[in-house]
């Protein structure tokens, strides 16, 4: 009789619990906040596009360029014969204008040395470089997704701000493999 009651009682533990549940999420997320964060960069891209292109209409006799990576522009000085570019690790030394794509003055005859991509560059300069050979000049216009974007450089350019970019590229040194 004890042992019958023993095996009822363990027979009743065993049975009697049942497996660990998943908790469910306390909330669940929609998605709706990226959702309105795409819709809103894509309104904020198209109105750049525009401002883009009625500057580019405002001035037919410069021959603009839709680059590969998403900004335009136009040589001031082109070289034909040198076929040197910069290339990864290059050491470039350059000279740079940027004003808003209203053409306020942001920063005016900046001189610059750049390690090509090792170094913090916006995106769109770092790119821009790549276009020119030793002593050519050309005019950027880089959306804000290709320059500062939504930080801004902490102290001049503010959130989203397009620029236009006058960019002179000076001397490359080649790097020593």
């Amino acid at each position: 009789m004890k042992n019958l009651l023993i095996l009822t009682i363990v027979l009743l533990l065993c049975f009697s619990c049942k497996p660990p549940e998943a908790r469910l999420p306390e909330s669940v997320q929609s998605g709706s906040f990226l959702k309105a964060s795409a819709e809103r960069n894509k309104k904020l891209n198209e109105l750049e596009h525009e401002q883009i292109q009625d500057i580019i209409k405002s001035n037919p006799d410069k021959n603009y360029i839709a680059s590969e990576s998403g900004f335009w522009y136009y040589y001031n000085t082109k070289m034909e014969n040198d076929t040197i570019q910069p290339q990864f690790g290059d050491v470039v030394q350059f000279t740079f204008d940027v004003s808003n794509i209203e053409g306020d003055e942001i920063y005016a005859n900046t001189n610059k040395t750049y390690v090509m991509d090792k170094e913090e560059l916006f995106t769109g300069l770092r790119e821009g470089l790549k276009l020119l050979k030793p002593t050519e000049t050309a005019t950027f216009i880089f959306p804000s997704q290709k320059a500062y974007g939504y930080y801004g450089d902490e102290s001049k350019v503010g959130t989203n701000v397009p620029l236009i970019c006058e960019v002179t590229l000076n001397t490359i040194t080649k790097r020593n493999d």
